[in-house]
C-alpha cells in the first residue's frame, strides 16, 4: 500500500498501525439537531383526536435512491477492513419532509432522514449548496436537517475527517455523490409535491427493541436520577404524522431509539438494517403494488437518543467454543470473555436463525408501534416554524456551569476503551472497555505518539480521566482526523419544544445524557416564553456532523466505549446544554436575528485522498475493463432454475455472466427483478433489489482476464400466487476501450405452487 504523498506522508508501518486500530473500532456517530414539534403534553399512549383542525401548514415528502456502490467499497459503521461489500440485499434511500407556514411559506424547514451512519459535514454542505442554487432562499443552511439513520451495512468512504475514512483507503467520491444525488432528489420531490396538510402527534412504548449495552457505565448515574424512570433504556416511540387536508395519511417521521447494528460486521450485503426495514415494511402494507422506493406514502423512521442502545435484546454472550466460558454472559464491566473482547457478542433476537432475521423482527417491532400510533388518536400540532443553526468550536468552548464553576471543552481524542469496541461490535488486540488506565495496553502507550501527536499535559487534564489512545484533535495530516467545529441545530414546528421523555434530534448521547439535555432545553424553552408548559421534545440523530458519542460526567468517568469517544471531553454534554439554551430565544414566533456562532469547520474534501482505484465521480466508474468468458457473453446464465416446483419458503437461485456493478449504480433502478406471467406473454415485476426476500451478489472470477459473476436469489414468501416466473439479470459492461454499455440476462421459467 502506498505512503502518504510528500511530506506530509505516515510511514507505511504507521499507517498499517493506524488501520489495525481502526478495524477494531466500532463506528461512534454523533450529529446535532434538536427537533421540535407540536402537541398538548403526550401521556405513555394514545393522545387526544386531531379532526376539525384547520391546515395551517404546507407539507411534502420525498424519497430518493442513495445507494453507493455494491462491492469493492468498505462499509461504514464498524470500521473493519475486512467488511468490504459484495452485493445487495436493500437499497438505501433518502427520505425528506418540509413543512412550511401556510401563511408565511418562508417559514419553513426540511428534515431528511437518510439510511446512512451518519449524516456528515461534507456531504450536508453539497446537499445545501445544490437545493440553495435551485430553491434561492428557500432552503438553506439554517433550514436543513441532514440526519442519518445509524445503520451499520451501508456503503462507507463519504465521510470528510480522515479518521472514519481510514478503512475505506480514504475517501469515496462515488459513494458522497450517490448520497447527495438521491438526498437532493427526495427534496426535490418533496417540494414539488407541497399541498395545505395537517400535523399531529403522539407516542408509544416499544418493549423487546432495544437493551442497554453498557448498563454498569449507567449505573454510575446519580440513584436519583436512575429512579425517575423504569427502565435503563428508552422504550418510546414518538411521531409526527403529516395529513392531507382531508385527514388522509401521507406518511410520517418516528422517533425510536436502536442502534443499526443488527446486521453484524460479517455481512457484506449493502442493506438498510432494522430503521430500513421498518421503512420497507410499513410503505409495503400501505401501497403493497408499489415497487419500494416508488411508494407516495413516506415512512421516516428516525434514529432517537441511540447513544447507549442494541437492538442484540438477548445480551452479550461469549462465543468461545472449547473454552470454559463459551454461551456464558460476558464480564458486564469490560464486556470481555477470558479477559478478552474479540468473542464477547450482543445477540439479537433472532440469532439461532440469522443476523437478518434479527433485522426484521426489530424493524417489525417499530412498525408495529408506528402502526399502533397510526391507528390511535393524536394530538394536533399548530404554531409557529422556526430554524436556527450555529457552529460551535468544540475543541475550547468555554462557559460557565450552574454551580458558578468556569469549564471548557476540549480538543478531539478518544480514549483507550474506544478500541475495545462494543458488544454490538468487539475490538481488537486487547483493549477492553471500562478501564481508564494505560496499563492495559503498554505497546500502544510506546507507538501512538506514532499515529496521532502525543498529548501535552494540558491535553490530559482537560480530557481527564480519559487516557489518550488518538490525540486525533492535533492531528492534521494529511487533512484533519476529526471535527473541531460542529453544526448544532434545532427545529420548531408549533410546541414541539424539546424534552419530555421522547426522541427527535440530537447528538449521539449516551440516552441518560440525552434526557438530560432534553430536559434542560425544554425548561429553557418554556422559562423564555417560547413554548408554553406543554411543550413536546425530541432529539433525532446522528446529524450533520460526525463528532462521535456524549456521556454524562459520571458515565464519562466509567471509560466504556461511549465515555471514551466522548472526544471533546468531561464537560461535552454541558457544553451543548450551554450551547443550545442560547439559541433559544430565536425559536420564539417573532424572534428575528441569527445567534452567535463561530466559523464554520474547514472544507476538507477537496483535500481528499483514495488508495484505492475509485472513480472521480458517478460517471466514472473505477473499473479497469469487464470481459465474459470465452463462448460466453454477458448476462449468459451459469446455473439456471430448477425445473420442478418451488413452494413458499423455498430459495430460488440463478447465476450469471456478470460485470462489475460499479460501471452503473443504477440509481432509482435496480440490478435484478423477480417477474411473474400475468396473461399471454405479459410480465409483471413483483420483486427487485429493494426487496429484503432479494440478494444480489457479485464474485470477481478471475482480476487478469476481468471476468466475474452474478447470483441472484429469491426467497419465496407465504401467500405467493401460485405461476409462472423468472429471474431477470441487469448490467453495465466496461470494455478494456470503449464506452460502458447495458446488458440483461434472463433465467428460465419456473413454476411457485
Amino acid at each position: 500500500m502506498p505512503a502518504f504523498p510528500s511530506d506530509s506522508a505516515l510511514p507505511l508501518d504507521i499507517w498499517s498501525c493506524v488501520e489495525l486500530l481502526h478495524n477494531t473500532m466500532m463506528g461512534a456517530f454523533f450529529y446535532l439537531t434538536a427537533f421540535l414539534a407540536s402537541s398538548a403534553l403526550i401521556p405513555n399512549g394514545i393522545v387526544g383526536g386531531i379532526q376539525g383542525a384547520s391546515a395551517q401548514y404546507l407539507l411534502g415528502l420525498g424519497i430518493g435512491d442513495i445507494t453507493g456502490p455494491v462491492v469493492e467499497t468498505n462499509m461504514m459503521g464498524y470500521a473493519s477492513l475486512g467488511q468490504t461489500d459484495t452485493g445487495l440485499h436493500m437499497r438505501q434511500r433518502s427520505r425528506a419532509f418540509i413543512v412550511a407556514d401556510a401563511s408565511s411559506p418562508q417559514n419553513r424547514i426540511v428534515f431528511i432522514n437518510a439510511d446512512i451512519a451518519m449524516g456528515d459535514t461534507g456531504v450536508r454542505r453539497s446537499i445545501v449548496s445544490e437545493l440553495s442554487t435551485q430553491f434561492p432562499g428557500v432552503y438553506t443552511n439554517e433550514n436543513i436537517a441532514f440526519v442519518g439513520t445509524h445503520q451499520h451495512s451501508g456503503v462507507g468512504g463519504y465521510l470528510e475527517n480522515l479518521l472514519p475514512q481510514v478503512t475505506s483507503l480514504g475517501y469515496v467520491k462515488q459513494t458522497a455523490d450517490a448520497i447527495v444525488a438521491g438526498t437532493v432528489r427526495a427534496v426535490q420531490r418533496a417540494h414539488a409535491n407541497l399541498a395545505p396538510g395537517r400535523l399531529s402527534l403522539g407516542n408509544t412504548t416499544i418493549l423487546n427493541a432495544n437493551i442497554n449495552r453498557s448498563p454498569t457505565a449507567y449505573l454510575e448515574n446519580p440513584a436519583a436520577e436512575r429512579a425517575r424512570y423504569q427502565f435503563d433504556q428508552d422504550k418510546d416511540m414518538t411521531l409526527l404524522r403529516f395529513d392531507d387536508n382531508d385527514g388522509n395519511a401521507r406518511g410520517f417521521l418516528s422517533f425510536f431509539a436502536v442502534h443499526g447494528t443488527s446486521l453484524y460486521e460479517n455481512n457484506t450485503l449493502v442493506s438498510s438494517d432494522n430503521k430500513g426495514m421498518a421503512a420497507y415494511l410499513y410503505e409495503s402494507s400501505v401501497e403493497p403494488d408499489a415497487t419500494p422506493g416508488n411508494a407516495t406514502f413516506i415512512a421516516g423512521f428516525t434514529q432517537a437518543n441511540v447513544g447507549d442502545t442494541s437492538p442484540n435484546t438477548l445480551g452479550a454472550f461469549c462465543e468461545s467454543p472449547g473454552e470454559e466460558w463459551d454461551g456464558q454472559a460476558c464480564d458486564p464491566v469490560h464486556s470481555t470473555c477470558g479477559g478478552k473482547v474479540q468473542d464477547c457478542h450482543g445477540r439479537g433476537p433472532g440469532f439461532r436463525t440469522s443476523d437478518f432475521e434479527s433485522n426484521r423482527i426489530i424493524g417489525d417491532l417499530q412498525f408495529q408501534g408506528a402502526q399502533k400510533i397510526m391507528n390511535g388518536r393524536l394530538s394536533p400540532v399548530t404554531g409557529a416554524v422556526k430554524s436556527v443553526h450555529a457552529y460551535v468550536n468544540m475543541a475550547s468552548h468555554s462557559f460557565t456551569l450552574s454551580n458558578g464553576t468556569s469549564v471548557s471543552t476540549c480538543p478531539a481524542a478518544l480514549g483507550f476503551s474506544f478500541a475495545g469496541g462494543t458488544t454490538d461490535g468487539p475490538g481488537a488486540f486487547d483493549f477492553v472497555q471500562g478501564d481508564n488506565s494505560t496499563t492495559q495496553n503498554p505497546f500502544w502507550e510506546l507507538v501512538k505518539g506514532a499515529v496521532t501527536p502525543l498529548p501535552s499535559d494540558q491535553q490530559k487534564a482537560c480530557q481527564s480521566p480519559k487516557p489518550i489512545l488518538l490525540n486525533t484533535g492535533f492531528a492534521h495530516t494529511p487533512y484533519d482526523w476529526s471535527p473541531s467545529t460542529v453544526d448544532v441545530q434545532m427545529l420548531r414546528v408549533g410546541n414541539f419544544g424539546a424534552n419530555n421523555r421522547k426522541q427527535p434530534s440530537n447528538p449521539y448521547y449516551a440516552w441518560r445524557a440525552n434526557y438530560n439535555g432534553r430536559e434542560a432545553l425544554r425548561a429553557k424553552l418554556i422559562s423564555s416564553g417560547v413554548l408554553s408548559a406543554d411543550a413536546y421534545v425530541v432529539i433525532a440523530g446522528p446529524a450533520n456532523t460526525y463528532a462521535h458519542y456524549v456521556t454524562t460526567p459520571e458515565e464519562y468517568a466509567a471509560q466504556r466505549y461511549e465515555g471514551a469517544s466522548t472526544i471533546f471531553g468531561k464537560w461535552t454534554l454541558d457544553a451543548y446544554i450551554d450551547k443550545y439554551s442560547s439559541m433559544v430565544p430565536f425559536l420564539a414566533d417573532n424572534a428575528s436575528g441569527t445567534p452567535a456562532s463561530d466559523s464554520p469547520p474547514a472544507e476538507q474534501t477537496s483535500k481528499a485522498i483514495s488508495l484505492q482505484a475509485s472513480p472521480t465521480d458517478l460517471t466514472d466508474t473505477g473499473v479497469v475493463f469487464d470481459a465474459p468468458p470465452i463462448g460466453k457473453s454477458f448476462g449468459s446464465v451459469l446455473t439456471n432454475v430448477n425445473s420442478t416446483p418451488y413452494h413458499a419458503g423455498d430459495t430460488v437461485h440463478a447465476q450469471f455472466v456478470g460485470a462489475n456493478p460499479r460501471n452503473n449504480l443504477r440509481l432509482e433502478s435496480t440490478f435484478l427483478t423477480v417477474e411473474q406471467l400475468v396473461s399471454g406473454n405479459q410480465w409483471k415485476i413483483v420483486r427487485t433489489d429493494s426487496h429484503p426476500s432479494t440478494i444480489y451478489r457479485w464474485n470477481r472470477t478471475n482480476t487478469v482476464l476481468g471476468t466475474s459473476t452474478v447470483d441472484i436469489t429469491w426467497t419465496i414468501e407465504s401467500g405467493t400466487p401460485a405461476g409462472s416466473y423468472r429471474i431477470r439479470y441487469f448490467g453495465d459492461s466496461k470494455p478494456l476501450i470503449g464506452s460502458i454499455s447495458s446488458f440483461t440476462g434472463t433465467s428460465g421459467t419456473f413454476t411457485v405452487a
